[in-house]
């Protein structure tokens, strides 16, 4: 690790004062830290956000606002959560382990690097580390790269399973900028493709910081799932995650919230197939419908199309979980 200047500001402001062109911003510090151990990040100052993001989870009248200080764990087991979003605290339970999640912030896990092997290794071209120099994934180990929404300039995905869930309940991004103004910005909007600019991951204004995350109240309740499936059963990535959400009255479908990790450079939202949900029974044959569905619109890489087979089992056992459906699965 190179050398730098450590700072804890108390305020935005001064947060703001200390920043220069080559400043990096410390939350948790779980992907952070790691950057800048292998000298994939070489800030000269990293501003510690300690003092300045509040860990505060506030419910006010139309959902939940958690603070961008707020650890992973604190979110996840906050009795407020697990009564009305217990869809985010299924989400984070299914991710890292405990000591990351003690020390990985709310507003940290949206800001990790979407990345894949080739973005460590310094020694091979990557267009997210640097950019113009080519993507190795494309004739390399595509195992773990997207299926969906990737460009010839990259096909990492994003490795969050808590950002999974934000997006299918429609959360919204909240930052402050230097100039003291705020800004609300869509969850799903948040987050970026890779087009010809792999190396910028979000939409976050330049000269800013997140300061909460609002989930908006939902009528969802118990029917919720969320499926993650990855090559050993703790402290791994997703090959496929999805989370589900249906409001169901009289065995039929409402409204259908259907989300992805592990498939795309951005957690990715099933729109179509929500829609086809939308006013349907919730059976097992239409939910084997929805996940074609959401098959066709896929585009697996030469290595990755049994990603294709495990997000269709994903998206079906998820669904009939959300239903509280008791039929047999297909795996």
């Amino acid at each position: 690790m190179r050398p730098f200047q450590f700072h804890t500001p108390n305020t935005f402001e001064e947060a703001f004062e200390m920043a220069t062109s080559k400043t990096a911003y410390l939350a948790g510090g779980t992907n952070q830290v790691d950057l800048m151990k292998k000298h994939i990040a070489t800030p000269e100052n990293v501003i510690n956000l300690k003092n300045v993001s509040t860990n505060t989870i506030e419910t006010t009248n139309d959902g939940i606002r958690l603070g961008a200080g707020s650890t992973n764990n604190e979110v996840a087991n906050h009795p407020q959560i697990l009564q009305h979003y217990p869809l985010v605290s299924k989400a984070i339970l299914a991710g890292a382990s405990p000591q990351i999640r003690n020390m990985a912030t709310t507003g940290g896990n949206l800001l990790q690097r979407t990345r894949c092997p080739y973005f460590y290794d310094t020694a091979l071209p990557c267009n997210k580390r640097d950019p113009g120099s080519g993507c190795s994934a494309l004739k390399g180990n595509q195992r773990m790269s997207a299926i969906i929404g990737y460009s010839s300039k990259c096909v990492a995905v994003h490795p969050s399973d808590f950002c999974v869930a934000l997006v299918a309940l429609d959360a919204e991004v909240e930052t402050t900028q230097s100039d003291g103004t705020s800004k609300t910005t869509t969850f799903e909007d948040f987050h970026r493709l890779p087009g010809e600019n792999p190396e910028k991951d979000t939409n976050l204004p330049e000269n800013a910081l997140i300061t909460s995350v609002f989930v908006p109240k939902n009528a969802f309740g118990n029917n919720i799932a969320y499926v993650k499936i990855r090559e050993r059963d703790s402290y791994a990535f997703a090959l496929v995650s999805v989370a589900a959400a249906l409001e169901i009255r009289n065995g039929t479908i409402e409204v259908a919230r259907l989300a992805s990790g592990g498939v795309a450079h951005k957690p990715w939202r099933w729109k179509n197939a929500e829609n086809y949900l939308k006013n349907k029974s919730a059976t097992l044959e239409n939910f084997e419908a929805a996940a074609k569905l959401v098959l066709s619109e896929t585009e697996p890489l030469a290595h990755n199309s049994f990603k294709t087979g495990l997000l269709e089992g994903a998206i079906i056992t998820a669904l009939s979980q959300a239903a509280d459906n008791t039929l047999e699965t297909k795996w």
